[in-house]
């Protein structure tokens, strides 16, 4: 039996790289699961529904919409939505209903302009995973610390320009850097200043009085900074902004 009342309803939100899930009840937030998406967004949505269930959320008896990469994946969806809707509606509950989303995911970031709490206009960049969560995935792990670590060295760093706007080509100038005996605070400092002003190019298309991040880097406050700073307006976030998709998919 799903535990609860009859209003709960489950958001699923299968990423390319994380999947986030919430169990809403009304509009409380009773539950959320965060795991890798793998190989399979099949499996992942069987393992989320599993750890759903020794929560006592039955999906077979409640209504659970599905949205991200691998919304087509997930057998036991009632209903499939896009990603911009749902993470604008998401941000929208989490935040207010004015202003715009920057959600760096770990493919692509999506820039939604909300009006009224729905979503008026949106930018993507999805052909290359420079300015994501991937390419600052790459980059720590190129330089052997973690994303945590990165932007701790950030902080104390100089500002080094990594020019390249692909992942790969980027990755090299890294090396070419560390072999040169740049020091990694430098190099850390470029990598994210990379992310940031790519992410602000696209915002730019759609300007607001204040922004909302959403997405896996939403507890960096490194990035968030930055991005305040090059933006010239307050960029917010807080740790539930992760689930954003998942909060707007129960939320449809």
């Amino acid at each position: 039996m799903s535990k609860g009342r009859n209003n709960v309803q489950v958001g699923l939100d299968i990423g390319s790289t994380m999947t986030k899930c919430a169990a809403m009840d009304g509009d409380r937030i009773c539950a959320t699961i965060l795991t890798p998406t793998g190989f399979s967004s099949v499996d992942t949505a069987e393992r989320v529904a599993k750890e759903l269930f020794e929560r006592g959320y039955d999906v077979s008896g409640l209504p659970v919409v599905a949205t991200g990469y691998g919304r087509i994946a997930v057998p036991y969806a009632t209903k499939k939505v896009t990603e911009i809707t749902c993470h604008g509606r998401g941000a929208a509950y989490l935040f207010g209903p004015e202003g715009t989303v920057l959600d760096v995911g770990g493919q692509d970031t999506k820039v939604i302009q909300l009006a009224g709490g729905r979503v008026k206009k949106f930018a993507m960049n999805d052909k290359c995973s420079a300015g994501t969560g991937k390419f600052l995935e790459v980059m720590a792990n190129r330089m052997g610390v973690s994303q945590r670590q990165l932007a701790d060295l950030a902080a104390k760093g100089r500002p080094t320009v990594i020019s390249s706007m692909c992942t790969v080509f980027a990755e090299s100038e890294v090396i070419s850097l560390v072999g040169r005996g740049e020091p990694l605070e430098n190099i850390a400092n470029g990598v994210i200043e990379s992310v940031v002003g790519r992410v602000c190019t696209l915002a730019n298309q759609l300007p607001a009085d204040k922004y909302f991040l959403t997405g896996g880097l939403c507890e960096n406050d490194y990035v968030i900074e930055r991005l305040s700073a090059a933006l010239g307006k307050p960029v917010v976030s807080k740790p539930e902004a992760r689930y954003a998709g998942a909060i707007g998919a129960a939320l449809s």
